[in-house]
């Protein structure tokens, strides 16, 4: 196993098997972390945590069942949390460090719900694919032992940054939680003004998809930075240049992203109360 997680002692219990409790499980496994030390809270699992459950992860266990508890990883819905999450106090408190990955949802909250010491994290749907990227913010109670074994869970799906200011995670989710969101609403807009400038709408799918795609990876890649990186693409009086006089003008892509990130801001500190 690489990124610390050879050193995690215990079990791992995952609470919600959706997407990204999905995304962050694959992660572990793929790192070899040993499905048997997983155990997986999840009232409705799909095909997928059926199977892992016949390669020896737990499904839905008593938490007296278990042994020694490393992490309970909260992954629910916040609006499923207040609901739920007092079912998870037997893991909480066996377990002292609870990881949550819920939007909006403060480290008190999650304190007084279920209990433990709290890593609060947003992570982005890339992880998935390996790619994600997620921020993090512990709670004072938090122990560097705890925070190491966070930080390997975390690590597993993508990079992790973090940060000792909780109120910057309302901005965090609102940039890279949603974010993809918005990368994927460019391709779509992209497609659909190539179909209106005439091409087929295979072809404009196709190409708005592989540009995104290239161009992020370039990005990932280049030591230079966005700016410079679009830059390079703009020669003086060119076709580049007559569309970013569009994307860049007064009513243009600044105004409309600042204010995107703000309504996304606000609905998170919304999800908080």
């Amino acid at each position: 196993m690489t990124n610390g997680l050879q050193n995690i002692s215990g079990t791992v219990v995952l609470a919600g098997a959706g997407k990204m409790g999905g995304a962050m499980l694959s992660g572990w496994l793929a790192q070899g972390l040993d499905a048997r030390r997983v155990v997986v809270i999840e009232p409705q699992p799909s095909n997928d945590i059926r199977a892992l459950a016949a390669r020896g992860m737990r499904l839905n266990p008593s938490p007296k069942d278990i042994g020694n508890i490393a992490a309970l990883v909260v992954a629910l819905k916040p609006q499923a949390f207040r609901e739920a999450g007092p079912a998870l106090k037997p893991f909480a408190g066996r377990a002292a460090l609870v990881v949550s990955i819920m939007a909006g949802t403060t480290i008190a909250s999650v304190a007084e719900v279920c209990g433990g010491n709290v890593v609060r994290a947003m992570p982005n749907t890339p992880a998935a694919i390996g790619r994600g990227i997620t921020v993090a913010v512990a709670a004072n109670t938090v122990g560097s032992a705890q925070r190491t074994t966070a930080d390997a869970l975390l690590r597993a799906i993508g990079s992790v940054e973090w940060v000792e200011d909780e109120s910057l995670m309302d901005a965090v989710t609102a940039v890279s939680g949603s974010g993809p969101a918005y990368v994927f609403l460019l391709a779509e807009e992209l497609a659909r003004a190539g179909v209106a400038a005439g091409l087929p709408e295979a072809l404009a799918t196709k190409l708005a998809r592989e540009t995104l795609a290239g161009s992020g990876e370039l990005l990932h890649r280049s030591d230079l930075s966005a700016a410079s990186l679009r830059q390079n693409v703009t020669s003086p009086g060119g076709t580049t240049a007559a569309a970013l006089e569009v994307l860049m003008g007064a009513d243009g892509l600044e105004l409309l992203m600042t204010r995107a990130v703000a309504a996304a801001t606000r609905r998170s500190r919304e999800l908080a109360k």
